[in-house]
């Protein structure tokens, strides 16, 4: 593969640009129209151009985005004028991709103890079956949004429930959203007796860590839609299940709530 090097007022054309860092020439224009990242340049024939500022502009927007920030919150990471801002916030997201190598390191050795124990015959413990698997991951978005005592509170009843608990814990979850994936196939309404259902179901299911009001919880499934990260969890059973979820609560928490 050759490299690419830019000289003073050189650039690179939306194509290239896109070819080079693995994303669409159709996000970078939508990057452009919302003043995430406007090019150097636009030519006559209407081609955005970008140079060596842009670039690396780009890479700070693409490593946020691996680290999962939302787009608003990348918009005033990569928008700090301060340099001494700009590379501590670099050193930050080093940890962070520095700690998800090393996770990914730890699931890796796990999968292949599993590989070995299931060839050999011989058992594993539950702390060798999960090890690797991180439920904090987003816990420092977590504590801005919800704050340090629900988030106390929820990873303190987290523990509480032992390795089967949690594994019985994430198993109810995997169910209400098969449920979901199936409530669309049929075509369920929202306020149908058997959404309602499901729905009583997901709010037990949270509230096992934190009794949300009608208010928080239907913010919560805002959020399911909103955030991307989110949304596919439910959405990979069925195109628009989060959306129904969101739906359907918001007449569940008009009735019980």
């Amino acid at each position: 593969m050759s490299t690419t090097h830019l000289r003073e007022g050189d650039s690179l054309d939306i194509a290239r640009a896109a070819r080079l860092s693995g994303v669409s020439s159709r996000t970078l224009r939508h990057y452009d129209s919302i003043g995430l990242l406007t090019p150097a340049w636009t030519g006559h024939d209407g081609r955005r151009h970008y140079e060596n500022e842009q670039l690396l502009r780009l890479q700070h927007i693409l490593v946020l985005r691996e680290l999962g920030a939302s787009l608003d919150r990348i918009r005033e990471i990569v928008d700090a004028d301060d340099p001494a801002i700009t590379m501590a916030h670099l050193r930050d997201h080093l940890a962070g991709l520095a700690a998800e190598r090393d996770r990914y390191a730890r699931l890796a050795a796990t999968v292949a103890s599993t590989i070995d124990s299931l060839e050999k015959g011989t058992t594993m413990t539950t702390d060798q079956i999960f090890d690797g698997f991180e439920h904090t991951k987003y816990e420092p978005e977590a504590r801005e949004r919800w704050g340090d005592d629900a988030v106390d509170t929820s990873n303190e009843r987290w523990a509480s429930l032992g390795k089967d608990g949690q594994q019985r814990h994430l198993d109810a979850h995997r169910e209400i959203v098969e449920a979901l994936g199936a409530a669309i196939r049929v075509g369920f309404a929202p306020d149908s007796d058997e959404l309602q259902e499901i729905v009583a179901k997901h709010y037990a299911w949270v509230s096992l860590f934190w009794t949300p009001t009608a208010e928080t919880y239907r913010g919560l499934t805002q959020m399911y839609v909103d955030d991307e990260r989110f949304r596919r969890n439910y959405d990979e059973v069925a195109p628009g299940a989060a959306a129904l979820l969101r739906d359907a609560a918001d007449v569940w928490a008009e009735r019980n709530l």
